[in-house]
C-alpha cells in the first residue's frame, strides 16, 4: 500500500463522506417538510421546534464529518477523545458501503478507503505500548502452499526456508520482541486476540477480513495492511515488510521518537542560523 494508493483510497472515502452529508441534508429537509402541515395544526411552534432539532442533528453530523476530514488530510487528531474512530467504525463505514453501492463503487474499494482512513486515525492517536502487548496478526495464506509444516497454532515451527514472507515476519517479531500469530479466519483471529489481550494490533489480511476485524476488536487500535495477491485470493499471498515494521514502530514509540528528534534538529538548525 504505497502513498499514492493511500491518497487515492482517502479520496474515495472523502467523496462518499461528502455525498452522505448531502444526502443527510436532503433527507432532513424532507423530514421537516412532510410533517410541517400536520404539526402546524397542533401548534404553530411545533414545526420550528422540530426544525431546530433536525438542524442541530445535521450540524452535529456535518461538523463531525469536517473534523474527520481534517484529521484524515492533516494527519492530526482534531478530536479530544477516541469517539471519532468509534463513529467511523460503527456508523460511518456501514453508511459509506451503502452509499458506495448506490453510486457504483465496489464494496472492496470502500473497504480499502476505510482501512486507509482507520490507519490515519490510529496514527493520529497512537499511544506507546509495551512489546508484549503488541500483536502481529497474519493470514495463513502468506505461507507457501507447498510447505508441509503447519504453523497455524505455532508459527515458530516455521523452518525459515525463505520461500514465503513468514521467515522475515518472524525475524521482525523477534527483533522487536512482540507476539506474532497466524489465523485461518475471523473466528480464530478473535480467539488469538482474546488469549493475547493486546493493547494494539498490526494486522495483515484482505479487504473483507481486515475491515471486519477492525470492527470486531474495537476499541483495540489496529494498523491494517492489505496483503498482495499475485496468485489470486487466499493463495501464496505477499505483504510489504516495510509497512509491517512501520506499524510495529508506530505502537512501540519509534516513530514518535524520530519525529521529536527531527523537530529538535530543525529547531537547533534554526537557532544556529539566527
Amino acid at each position: 500500500m504505497d502513498q499514492e494508493n493511500i491518497s487515492s483510497e482517502k479520496r474515495v472515502f472523502i467523496f462518499l463522506l461528502v455525498l452522505s452529508c448531502m444526502a443527510l441534508l436532503l433527507l432532513s429537509a424532507l423530514m421537516w417538510w412532510v410533517p410541517y402541515v400536520g404539526l402546524s395544526n397542533i401548534s404553530r411552534y411545533l414545526p420550528w421546534v422540530f426544525g431546530l432539532f433536525l438542524a442541530g442533528f445535521v450540524f452535529y453530523s456535518i461538523g463531525g464529518a469536517i473534523i474527520l476530514l481534517l484529521t484524515v488530510t492533516k494527519k492530526k487528531n482534531f478530536f479530544f477523545d477516541k469517539r471519532l474512530r468509534a463513529v467511523v467504525i460503527k456508523f460511518i463505514f456501514p453508511l459509506l458501503v451503502a452509499v458506495g453501492k448506490l453510486v457504483g463503487i465496489s464494496a472492496d474499494e470502500v473497504r480499502r478507503s476505510f482501512i486507509a482512513v482507520n490507519n490515519e486515525l490510529v496514527m493520529a492517536e497512537a499511544k506507546k505500548v509495551k512489546p508484549e502487548k503488541l500483536l502481529i496478526l497474519l493470514p495463513h495464506c502468506l505461507q507457501n502452499h507447498e510447505c508441509g509444516v503447519r504453523i497455524i497454532w505455532d508459527i515458530k515451527r516455521c523452518k525459515r526456508c525463505g520461500k514465503c514472507k513468514i521467515k522475515y515476519l518472524l525475524e521482525l517479531a523477534e527483533k522487536y520482541n512482540v507476539p506474532i500469530a497466524v489465523a485461518t479466519g475471523g473466528t480464530l483471529a478473535r480467539k488469538v486476540v482474546k488469549e493475547v489481550k493486546p493493547d494494539a494490533i498490526v494486522a495483515v489480511a484482505c479487504e473483507r477480513d481486515l475491515s471486519s476485524g477492525i470492527q470486531d476488536v474495537y476499541p483495540i487500535p489496529v494498523f491494517g495492511i492489505l496483503n498482495k495477491r499475485p496468485n489470486g485470493p487466499c493463495f501464496d499471498t505477499d505483504v510489504d515488510l516495510d509497512m509491517v515494521e512501520k506499524g510495529i514502530k508506530l505502537f512501540l514509540g519509534y516513530e514518535k521518537k524520530r519525529t521529536e528528534s527531527q523537530r529538535s534538529e530543525s529547531g537547533n538548525i534554526k537557532q544556529a542560523k539566527s
